[in-house]
């Protein structure tokens, strides 16, 4: 029943924020007429969202809103904005009639969204992305702190001072894991598709029918990488799920509870972004053998942490414009990471549906929100499917087949702000250099043609903040490793992906950082890797050098094997020093590199492996005054130059 449901599940989340356009996301168990109140110094201003919002009935109980406001009259920059999103209910089956005649103000229903002394939620456009929050890889049952739960902190106690705020908050990969999801998890899953209704669908190239019979296998939990990944199964397995046929490739490591149906992941979304969700339901644990149920207990207890934490996210998110591109945990570990890995996984259906719905929604609570323009045409395609689902729930098989078909052809999840300084935001997994001649062999994370768009976006800028999630410029040693592996045919055993892996994709993109005709300061932000660090890089030789910066984030609940990492840096410094033969013979493009060193640090140690939040000002050039990682244990470090 949805009587004793709340009307707001999720949200708002500011997105895109500017002074003529303002985009949120909002999620509800009811379709919603909206109305929006700006208020600031200049008054105060109410706006009619019906014209501007985009419903998507994704259950019984559940509906998107999509938000996309384009405004007249720009508003202020530099200020406090005070805003306030009111809504009232449609009458059932009946989106032009409305429950009573009074709105339902923020003041009523999002009080937990107020910082303190705040009557309504509050936004800043800066006029200058001079001040930013960055961070990647978000993974609910790590054992670390929440860095979004310290960033909202860190925001409660200057939200009031305009010129303190960060102009956004940039995810760069990484927010869910849809592959990695711990046994509690996937429980509260199926337990909220329940509550909500979420439509269910048909399953092909398994013997599962549908996603209902797939939620109700008790076996599925911490046993789906039997269906998934490519590893030898059982006979007994392979005939219950696949009827004895060749199973779908995948190569993740962790996944034991994959997510495979769009509700489920829809459902992750709502539970890794409000608390409301969680209050909504009762998990019950499922049937497990004694080391499994050994095993949920433990990651009981940091879900429970991680539910804790999420009255400050919602708060966080619906404070500051956040911006977010996907990585391959989005969707699955090592996404896209060979022409071979492409053929086996898009050529069994079940496989290629799996890919198909993270990236469904993906573009639901992600992708539109960055750029909802350039995002119309997958969203309408969207919109048809959802709106053709059958009055028992069950979404259409062949439109959904034809849509992911659609989005897998996209090219057009990059985008780029005309910010100042211009921000442009790298979509490094769809868009493939692949290897034609040795398959197996990892693919450029850019192809000839993005490559030649992106620097389109460059030329002629002074200054540029460039989003690729995975680094640039990073690790020679981790890099070196990898590269081994892959000559032994083993890229997947050590996650083979950066941009040096493919030598094409590589050059390209070290000659246009050093076109003459694109910027003179490059600030990369990028995540990934699960650890945090920055260098400094120079052309040798060259008067006039354009200068650049890595500066990399991660994760924000997330951290490398501590002592692993403490030898990777340590052999890193040995056998890559300025003096090393092995330093000259990898140089990129004669260009020098120089670390920066975090606060703290053992003599030499170069990479961060705390969990947290990055945040970097930028002076009037464009260029980092100051690089910060704000620990999620409140231990907050900042990275110098060598000589300081």
């Amino acid at each position: 029943m949805s009587d004793d449901l709340p009307d707001i599940l999720a949200g708002p989340l500011l997105r895109r924020a500017a002074p003529r356009r303002l985009v949120l996301w909002l999620a509800a168990s009811r379709a919603l007429e909206l109305q929006l109140t700006l208020s600031s110094d200049e008054g105060d201003r109410t706006h009619d969202l019906s014209a501007a919002t985009t419903r998507l009935a994704v259950g019984t109980h559940a509906h998107l809103h999509l938000i996309d406001l384009q405004l007249d009259d720009p508003l202020p920059l530099d200020v406090v904005i005070g805003y306030d999103l009111a809504y009232r209910v449609a009458a059932e089956g009946e989106c032009s009639e409305w429950e009573g005649a009074g709105w339902r103000s923020m003041r009523d229903w999002g009080e937990s969204l107020c910082y303190d002394g705040e009557p309504l939620p509050t936004l800043v456009l800066r006029s200058r992305y001079d001040n930013l929050l960055h961070g990647s890889c978000r993974k609910p049952h790590h054992p670390s702190q929440d860095g979004l739960v310290r960033a909202d902190r860190w925001l409660s106690e200057r939200h009031r001072d305009s010129a303190a705020r960060p102009a956004a908050l940039l995810m760069t990969g990484d927010q869910i894991y849809a592959d990695d999801v711990a046994g509690p998890m996937l429980a509260a899953i199926h337990s909220l598709i329940a509550r909500l209704g979420l439509h269910d669908e048909c399953l092909e190239g398994t013997d599962i029918a549908s996603g209902s019979e797939l939620y109700a296998r008790d076996e599925t939990y911490y046993h789906r990488d039997d269906l998934l990944p490519a590893i030898r199964s059982t006979e007994a397995l392979r005939e219950k799920f696949f009827g004895g046929v060749r199973k779908p490739i995948f190569t993740t490591a962790s996944a034991e509870n994959h997510l495979i149906t769009f509700a489920e992941l829809l459902a992750m979304y709502l539970l890794v972004w409000s608390p409301t969700p969680w209050r909504l339901i009762e998990v019950e644990m499922p049937q497990l053998a004694a080391e499994e149920l050994d095993r949920y207990r433990g990651e009981q207890q940091h879900i429970d942490a991680f539910v804790a934490g999420l009255p400050g996210v919602a708060r966080l998110l619906a404070h500051l414009p956040t911006l977010m591109i996907f990585d391959d945990h989005d969707v699955t570990d090592d996404w896209n990471l060979s022409a071979a890995w492409e053929a086996a996984v898009y050529e069994h259906p079940f496989s290629r549906r799996i890919v198909g719905n993270a990236l469904i929604a993906y573009l639901l609570c992600q992708g539109w929100g960055n750029d909802p323009d350039g995002l119309a045409e997958p969203l309408e395609a969207c919109r048809a499917w959802i709106d053709s689902a059958s009055a028992s729930g069950r979404l259409d098989c062949e439109r959904q087949n034809q849509l992911v078909t659609q989005l897998l052809r996209f090219t057009g999840w990059g985008y780029t702000i005309d910010s100042t300084p211009r921000l442009v935001v790298l979509d490094t997994r769809t868009r493939r250099w692949r290897s034609e001649r040795r398959l197996h062999h990892p693919s450029g994370l850019m192809d000839w043609e993005a490559l030649s768009e992106f620097q389109q976006e460059l030329l002629e800028e002074p200054s540029v903040i460039i989003v690729s999630p995975a680094p640039i410029f990073g690790v020679k040693l981790i890099e070196g490793i990898q590269r081994a592996f892959t000559w032994f045919g083993k890229p997947l055993l050590v996650d083979a992906e950066n941009w040096m892996a493919h030598p094409g994709a590589a050059h390209t993109m070290l000659n246009i950082l050093r076109h003459s005709r694109t910027p003179q300061r490059y600030v990369i932000l990028s995540g990934d890797v699960h650890y945090s660090f920055v260098y400094a890089i120079t052309i040798r030789q060259r008067r006039n050098s354009p200068r650049m910066w890595q500066i990399t984030s991660s994760g924000l609940k997330n951290t490398f094997p501590d002592t692993l990492l403490d030898w990777f840096d340590r052999l890193n410094r040995w056998l890559y020093a300025p003096w090393s033969p092995l330093n000259w013979l990898t140089k990129r493009r004669r260009m020098a590199v120089d670390p920066y060193y975090p606060e703290r640090a053992s003599k030499g140690e170069r990479l961060w492996n705390r969990a947290g939040v990055g945040q970097i000002l930028l002076d009037d050039q464009g260029a980092p005054c100051e690089v910060t990682q704000l620990g999620s244990d409140d231990c907050d470090t900042r990275f110098h130059e060598a000589h300081r």
